[in-house]
């Protein structure tokens, strides 16, 4: 019986529960399916520290040998390690890593070569169908000869590539902590790290994909609370926090308080800006008002896209982009294949504050302009309802204007929200953003009262 892949196979990755819904016969499957459908003559195969990920990884390595494709396997490593090594050796990936969910679960990010992505609509729903059919009827004799399996570590030259896109040459001596929880940072950090002039503080390095101290998402208040409490505790002067696959980066400052992605987006922004002048900058929807500003002050175009890394990419493709950046804290870069990385927008917040004798509240202080009320989900019984009953509070209103790029967004000159349905959960998300509390309060209340009526 053919296996059913709906549950598993994403709009941009691979993702389930193992073995319960996938196990290493299908991912055998999965790697023979994606060299048919690339036409890959070569690929290369990284993993995380999940009890699964190196069998899974391995099977898919023989199925795609097997399909005639030379293998390269570069072991342990991050997910932006996977895309620098796509992009460094010319070649598809595939990278085993369900990122921050928990440890029976375990997936496979795939791109092209050059990290192009590899989603539904390039090629993800292709692999699936050929997968479907052949765990019925069995994948069809290879025609060639099997391509080799060879292994290569790239860390070094990973962490040489990120360190040359900074100027990291005027940093101070830093103290940072930085909370790996247990995932793929406690690999790439102590290397990307080493030559600079920073006293590391390791949280959680040890690789232990069972997340046996938190669950390996910084986004989530509750699991920075260790690490901000380990940097007032350290006296540092700021603290990194990366989630389970190491390609999300999280700030908090010598306050121990958390900094908004969106500064984050437009500090990077505005330094990126000094190096490419006039160039293209994406950001999606629910960044602050912050982002557009500052890249419009130092001389770029700011672009407002979708939330998702793949309408990013896109754009940024499109566009030509210099830089990308989401209020989740993924970080994409030209400079990087227009892949994301979190460690290369770590390296310029460390060297931002290097270069200079403030803190970095201070630094970050004028990136960061209005209050923002966060993430807010509201579980509703039917979403396209409780959407139109917002729409209609808001259409005739005086002074507001109203967008559907993603989801709804209303904008008024002292505030604005978004509201957009979750496409897995019956959830509707609200982000909202305000010149001061008290309106961001208000706006935020009042839209909640007709989410939630």
């Amino acid at each position: 019986m053919a296996a059913d892949l709906s549950q598993i196979v994403k709009a941009y990755d691979v993702r389930g529960v193992v073995p319960d819904q996938w196990d290493e016969g299908l991912a055998e499957l999965f790697g023979a399916a994606f060299v048919e459908v690339t036409e890959a003559e070569a690929i290369v195969i990284g993993h995380d520290m999940r009890p699964s990920s190196p069998g899974l990884a391995a099977a898919f390595a023989r199925g795609a040998a097997n399909r005639g494709a030379d293998v390269t396997l570069i072991g342990l490593c991050s997910t932006d390690q996977l895309y620098f090594a796509s992009g460094h050796l010319g070649m598809p990936g595939a990278m085993f890593t369900a990122s921050h969910n928990p440890a029976q679960y375990n997936g496979i990010k795939l791109c092209r070569a050059g990290a192009a992505p590899v989603g539904q609509n390039t090629g993800l729903a292709d692999i699936r169908a050929l997968v479907e059919r052949w765990s019925d009827d069995g994948a069809p004799e290879p025609t060639g000869k099997p391509g080799t399996v060879t292994e290569r570590d790239t860390l070094i030259e990973y962490a040489e590539h990120l360190r040359s896109l900074v100027d990291l040459s005027a940093m101070r001596p830093l103290k940072v902590v930085v909370d790996a929880g247990n995932g793929m940072g406690g690999h790439t950090v102590p290397t990307v790290f080493a030559p600079l002039p920073l006293t590391v503080v390791p949280m959680y390095f040890e690789l232990d994909g069972t997340f046996p101290n938190h669950e390996a998402n910084p986004l989530d208040p509750a699991n920075i609370v260790d690490l901000q409490a380990r940097v007032l505790a350290e006296g540092a002067d700021l603290g990194l926090a990366f989630d389970g696959d190491a390609d999300r980066c999280f700030v908090v400052d010598e306050r121990g308080e958390g900094i908004s992605p969106s500064a984050i987006t437009a500090l990077v922004a505005a330094r990126e800006l000094a190096r490419h002048p006039g160039g293209t900058v994406i950001h999606n929807l629910i960044t602050s008002w912050s982002v557009p500003e500052v890249v419009r002050e130092h001389g770029g175009t700011p672009v407002r896209t979708r939330v998702g890394h793949s309408f990013i990419k896109e754009e940024m493709a499109k566009t030509g982009a210099i830089f990308g950046g989401e209020h989740s804290a993924h970080y994409y870069f030209r400079d990087f294949w227009n892949a994301d990385t979190g460690m290369l927008a770590a390296l310029h917040v460390l060297a931002a504050l290097g270069s200079q004798d403030g803190t970095l509240s201070e630094l970050v202080a004028q990136y960061d302009r209005y209050r923002g009320s966060g993430e807010i989900n509201s579980t509703v019984a039917d979403q396209t309802d409780r959407l139109a009953a917002v729409r209609e509070a808001y259409t005739d209103r005086d002074g507001v204007t109203l967008d559907d790029l993603d989801g709804l967004t209303v904008t008024s000159a002292d505030w604005w929200f978004n509201l957009r349905p979750s496409n897995t959960e019956p959830l509707l998300r609200l982000n909202v953003e305000a010149r001061d509390e008290t309106t961001l309060t208000t706006v935020r209340d009042e839209v909640l009262s007709i989410v939630r009526a």
